[in-house]
């Protein structure tokens, strides 16, 4: 008899939800305002308002908790740009939430892509000014990805490394336990 299978859920509900909010708030208000609202100011300010706060929500929190990782950039004493990353440990980050990986990483590029169609569709309309709006958000979500890919090559070279001392240790070990019989 065939055991059904459990599907495993989200470990991080709730900022899942966070994280998905804000981006969808951000693309909402833009699509939605231009039928509703005929105040440009007011169009920009609350969607740039939105996409700034989806930025900070992923660079520090949902970044931080779905995927074990956290990125900032800092002008050191030269004046030249250093980035700096954050990981879990190896072990932490291999038992991460796949399903909440999978949803940052596909919403991060979803969004990056929405905000380029939404900026053709301006291009194509003539709007410089909504163009400058989308600019600003497209900004924010590259950023972002920009920000934890390179985030995530640090992190995958620390997992290697924790893996490989792993079964490095675990070789050894089994090793003097065989040798001396214990």
């Amino acid at each position: 008899m065939d055991q059904p299978q459990v599907s495993e859920n989200y470990a991080n509900p709730k900022t899942c939800f966070f994280h998905v909010l804000f981006k969808a708030g951000a693309l909402a208000f833009y699509i939605l305002s231009a039928l509703f609202v005929n105040n440009f100011v007011i169009i920009f300010v609350v969607t740039v308002l939105l996409a700034a706060l989806d930025f900070w929500v992923v660079k520090n929190v949902s970044g931080r908790i779905l995927v074990g990782l956290r990125w900032w950039n800092e002008i050191d004493d030269e004046g030249n740009s250093v980035w700096k990353f954050e990981c879990l440990d190896g072990e932490s980050l291999a038992r991460m939430n796949k399903k909440d990986s999978w949803l940052f990483w596909w919403t991060l590029y979803l969004t990056a892509a929405a905000w380029i169609v939404l900026g053709i569709f301006s291009l194509i309309r003539l709007h410089a000014d909504y163009l400058l709006v989308v600019g600003v958000c497209l900004s924010l979500s590259i950023a972002n990805i920009v920000g934890f890919t390179k985030c995530n090559k640090d992190a995958k070279k620390n997992v290697a490394d924790w893996t490989r001392t792993t079964l490095l240790s675990s070789g050894v070990r089994s090793t003097i336990q065989s040798a001396f019989g214990v």
